[in-house]
């Protein structure tokens, strides 16, 4: 049934919006929170074994980005569908979009767990030409690896139960999983309760470990919840050709966003993986705290892929537009504070993770070049979250790699490589291309063209919420 648009000139229902907002956004942002407390208690527990180990572990965290950008086109996808088969009420579509998320994403973390169990030195020399670092960062991936597929499963488990807003049992699944790796750390690195001393190795082992508890006990809530999609195996790969045309024609330009994002990113990270040893272990640290403020964008990201596609998918497009359009500022206020609160502890966080002198100076400048840019860009990627759950998975992708490869990595590697500028302004060279990107993405979100429903119901809604518009009727 078509559902009408609400008037447009009727007064915005702020207290429910905020109400839903914090239902998705804050479960989300605490378990974000959760994840990056463990890592930043990972970098303590290992700085006392020095520099190069917190280094070797932070380059090797950027082959686990590398992984990251490969299946989260998955995830992108995949949260597409869910929220708008969740709004549908499409039981079927839920399970059969689940299955072949999962199928793709254990493609992925079956690649990337062989590569690192097997073929770790050629890893280790791709991100780095410091023989000491490569050697410790072997050691961690051989084991760590075994991981990679786990982590990948919850991740789509994650995904699925965050777009049916049951935002709860990953949040404790995290909660679980924090505590047994701290745990696990204090015994395994410096040797406690008559454990080995096994230092980086120890680290990379609790990994594994917590990557098994995590997945456990997302499979144990959900069937003591009664929460079937998880369950509904025989379902999951009934799949057509025309549903997998439909799927991987949405999903395509979100996986190719992501792919060559992140091999655009692996390129920035080589970049400052050339660079000194003080430089490497501060930027080591840097993407632990840069953890803090991703933590918190994930709340609102997966806010705006539920309550938008779950509107767009249901056919309430009035009701999705009005919604995206007010996510944006909101995120924009909470990045703002938590990018505050980082610089203002800046001093004690960083000596507690094992910085100082010219590395704690390095981190210093990062953090500030990035308090100032992250507002930015986490608006833009907000914006682009929305757009892929309404429907949308190529104007975001396209302006994101036109400009990481036409403006982003030829400033960095210039900088970088050939002009062997200062780390502050290779740093700033990361992030040079938000501000242009901000202003066409608004403009964007303020026509409308994003919607563009996968649900009968959706496309039922489409014509009434063009004319309202005055969008040309065109996909």
């Amino acid at each position: 049934m078509t559902r009408s648009p609400a008037p447009s000139g009727s007064p915005f229902p702020w207290r429910a919006f905020l109400r839903a907002v914090a239902v998705i956004a804050v479960p989300v942002a605490l378990q974000n929170l959760l994840t990056t407390t463990g890592s930043m208690v990972d970098t303590m527990m290992i700085a006392p074994l020095g520099e190069m180990t917190v280094a070797s572990v932070g380059l090797c965290a950027q082959f686990s980005s590398l992984m990251f950008s490969c299946y989260w086109g998955f995830v992108g996808g995949g949260m597409l569908f869910f929220a708008q088969y969740w709004g549908a009420q499409d039981d079927d579509g839920i399970d059969r979009s689940y299955g072949l998320t999962l199928a793709c994403m254990l493609s992925v973390g079956l690649l990337f767990g062989i590569l690192a169990v097997f073929f770790p030195h050629v890893i280790m020399r791709l991100y780095t030409d410091k023989p000491d670092i490569q050697a410790l960062g072997v050691e961690y991936l051989r084991i760590v690896g075994f991981a990679y597929p786990i982590q990948v499963f919850s991740m789509a488990m994650s995904a699925l139960l965050r777009s049916t807003e049951r935002m709860r049992i990953p949040l404790y699944a995290s909660i679980a999983s924090v505590l047994t790796n701290m745990g696990l750390n204090w015994c395994l690195i410096q040797g406690h309760m008559g454990f080995p001393a096994l230092g980086i190795r120890g680290a990379a082992l609790a990994t594994a470990v917590v990557a098994l508890v995590n997945a456990a006990v997302i499979l144990a809530l959900s069937r003591a919840q009664g929460y079937p999609y998880l369950f509904h195996f025989s379902r999951h790969f009934r799949i057509s050709a025309a549903f997998l045309k439909e799927y991987f024609g949405k999903c395509f330009p979100i996986l190719m966003n992501e792919i060559l994002i992140g091999v655009g990113n692996m390129v920035i990270n080589v970049v400052l993986g050339h660079q000194p040893a003080h430089v490497i272990a501060a930027v080591a640290v840097f993407r632990t705290l840069e953890g803090f403020v991703i933590g918190f964008f994930a709340g609102f990201s997966n806010a705006a892929s539920v309550l938008v596609g779950k509107s767009v998918g249901a056919g309430e497009l009035e009701t999705a537009y009005q919604r995206a359009r007010r996510l944006v500022p909101l995120c924009a206020g909470c990045i703002f504070c938590v990018c505050l609160a980082l610089l203002c502890v800046r001093g004690p966080l960083l000596h507690g993770m094992g910085l100082g002198g010219a590395s704690f100076d390095t981190c210093c400048q990062a953090l500030l070049i990035y308090s100032i840019a992250a507002v930015v860009r986490m608006c833009n990627w907000t914006r682009n979250d929305t757009f892929r759950s309404a429907g949308d998975a190529t104007f975001g992708t396209v302006l994101e790699i036109v400009f990481m490869y036409l403006m982003v990595l030829p400033a960095v590697t210039l900088t970088g490589l050939r002009l062997g500028a200062p780390f502050a302004v290779i740093f700033a060279c990361c992030y040079s291309d938000e501000i242009i990107r901000f202003i066409l993405m608004a403009a964007h979100m303020c026509s409308g063209r994003w919607i563009k429903p996968v649900t009968d119901e959706g496309r039922a809604a489409l014509p009434t919420f063009r004319k309202t518009h005055g969008i040309a009727d065109v996909m």
